[in-house]
């Protein structure tokens, strides 16, 4: 059976689109623990949640990730409160950034770990339409406070995967892992 380690209602739908039959069973890790570079850390934030799952159930197969927004060369995590997330996208405003995801694959005697990047370009924001988003409740919970799905104008363009900005890069993934 593959498991997925990850309470993300989003990786959750996403991953249906490749395999219809799996469970969730959600990592007890500490992904403040890791004090690496941007470039490693969504990598290894999902190795960490796949071995933690794996400890309970070493005859799955362990899918995981974990995504980070980059901006500047700064991480942006998911805001704290609505002011945390206004003030991040204000930073968003009309600029580029990278979403990397880390994605660990466990089983049948392998691990598959990559990182996926995707560039995202962001349009002029006005405070206003930030303060409407923030309304909706929506940015609360995501890395970069947005979510690419969520209807509001904020992005101009991506470069890459929308899959793997939403937290789940699909097409590598089924690119790497047989089934």
């Amino acid at each position: 059976m593959l498991i997925l380690a990850s309470a993300s209602p989003r990786r959750k739908e996403l991953l249906k689109k490749l395999w219809p039959d799996f469970k969730i069973v959600v990592p007890n890790v500490d992904e403040k623990a890791l004090r690496l570079p941007s470039e490693d850390l969504a990598k290894e934030e999902s190795r960490l949640k796949a071995y933690a799952v794996a400890a309970s159930y070493p005859d799955d197969e362990i899918l995981s990730c974990d995504t980070i927004v980059v901006l500047d060369g700064k991480i942006l995590e998911k805001p704290i409160d609505e002011e945390d997330a206004f003030r991040m996208l204000r930073l968003e405003s009309g600029k580029r950034q990278v979403v990397l995801s880390g994605w660990t694959y466990l089983g049948k005697g392998k691990e598959i770990t990559r990182t996926v990047a995707t560039e995202v370009f962001f349009n002029e924001l006005s405070d206003e339409q930030i303060r409407d988003y923030i309304q909706t409740k929506k940015p609360l919970d995501k890395a970069g406070a947005y979510g690419i799905q969520d209807e509001c104008g904020l992005v101009k363009e991506i470069v890459g995967s929308y899959d793997n900005v939403m937290g789940l890069p699909t097409e590598d993934i089924a690119k790497h892992v047989k089934r």
